[in-house]
């Protein structure tokens, strides 16, 4: 193999669709005014007390000017079209153009957590209900992990590889570290970095509930009549994440591409750090999520004293969000004090494998613009009385260096930090 040629890697532009908006210009107008995107579940029928659930408004993907009846009849798992929504809208933002010389060297790398399950329950109740004579000859490429970024390319016309990243609910950062270490490789110059999540199903919603993840609401709780409050991450009454559908891309460039066609970085990929707990399914161990984070710091060639934020994962669960602040009293010591920490989920809610691309999007967006996003409906809780949360409003802050991160079901970390241009 070639010895790799170490290029810098360059964050140059970013598409999201999420509870707060289905672009991301809508989603960052909200999200700087501390709104939230969560209300009751209209996507299916449930009987669930955990009925509250971030939706993407407006999504439709027949107002997509690239999709037909036909289109969206056959590729009816949602994270498809979503994906290539998602990679047209970052590209367009980057300013990157395919052609005959990008095309060839541009890769998409999109992760999911639960991948094509929304079209697997159609194919099963045409199957039970229909016959087998129903099920779609479309079910296994819905199902295939890799085939949201195939199609993306079929549509935005690059033709390097795609795959897909699966780290539960850190495949977004595994994507963007994964695409990082290619551009600086030398395999490709650009990647289309992120993850999609169309997981608003029966299900699913009934499956988090009985594994006690998501939050149940009942008769005297603050989002039984507020669904906008039902997400708190670090509050004392928080009681398990909001799911959500989203979906989130990044677009990474080789620094010797930005002046050859006249890119704009708004971020540089500085280090990864990426671990496993061989230790507990759903459970984090504190031990591997601390090495994440150093070894994202290390590879940087930082130290814990340069960081000057931290988006945390901050779920809104009461273990994750312990364990994630000790681990970082860990890393950062007394310093953590002065560190803002935030959570996006607070108003976007769990969007599985997407919550990282987003995230990380969200981030280097408030930084550009002086700002750090808030944590909402937060209520102070004693066992953080030390921690900046930036509760419930966005704050003017300058800042260029920070850390986001992000844990996964089957116990995977991946953290990412990055540093204005």
């Amino acid at each position: 193999m070639k010895a790799p040629k170490n290029r810098r890697v360059f964050v140059i532009g970013y598409g999201a669709a999420t509870p707060l908006g289905v672009t991301f210009k809508k989603t960052w107008e909200r999200a700087v005014k501390g709104e939230a995107g969560f209300g009751r579940v209209t996507r299916c029928k449930v009987d669930s007390l955990c009925n509250v659930v971030g939706e993407i408004p407006e999504w439709d993907p027949l107002d997509l000017d690239f999709v037909d009846a036909k289109e969206a009849y056959n590729w009816n798992a949602g994270f498809v079209l979503l994906t290539a929504a998602v990679c047209k809208e970052a590209l367009e933002n980057s300013g990157l153009r395919m052609d005959k010389d990008t095309g060839p060297r541009t890769a998409c790398l999109i992760g999911s957590a639960l991948n094509g399950t929304d079209a697997f329950r159609i194919a099963m109740d045409n199957y039970l209900n229909k016959g087998p004579l129903k099920v779609s000859p479309y079910l296994l490429p819905n199902l295939c992990a890799n085939l949201p970024s195939g199609k993306a390319g079929m549509l935005l016309g690059f033709t390097g590889p795609v795959f897909s990243p699966q780290g539960a609910c850190a495949s977004g950062n595994h994507a963007i570290g994964v695409g990082s270490r290619m551009i600086r490789d030398g395999d490709c110059d650009f990647v289309l970095a992120g993850g999609a999540e169309t997981c608003v199903v029966p299900e699913i919603i009934h499956g988090f509930e009985n594994m006690n993840a998501t939050i149940k609401i009942l008769p005297g709780d603050r989002a039984y009549d507020d669904p906008s409050q039902a997400s708190r991450p670090f509050s004392i009454d928080r009681k398990g994440f909001v799911l959500s559908e989203g979906g989130g891309v990044i677009v990474l460039a080789a620094e010797e591409m930005l002046a050859t066609y006249g890119l704009t970085p708004k971020a540089e990929v500085l280090g990864i750090g990426w671990t496993s707990d061989a230790y507990h399914f759903t459970r984090p161990r504190t031990e591997t999520v601390i090495r994440s984070i150093k070894e994202s710091i290390e590879d940087a060639g930082l130290e814990p004293g340069d960081i000057q934020y931290v988006n945390t994962h901050g779920t809104s669960t009461p273990r994750g969000d312990s364990i994630e602040v000790q681990c970082l009293r860990t890393v950062f010591g007394k310093r953590l004090e002065r560190i803002p920490i935030t959570s996006n989920k607070s108003q976007i809610g769990h969007t599985l494998g997407a919550a990282a691309a987003i995230e990380g999007a969200l981030s280097i967006e408030a930084m550009q613009n002086g700002v750090i996003l808030p944590t909402i409906n937060h209520i102070p809780d004693p066992e953080f009385e030390d921690i900046d949360v930036v509760p419930n409003s966005a704050r003017k802050h300058a800042y260029d260096i920070f850390i986001s991160n992000a844990f996964g079901f089957g116990g995977t970390n991946c953290c990412v930090v990055f540093r204005g241009t």
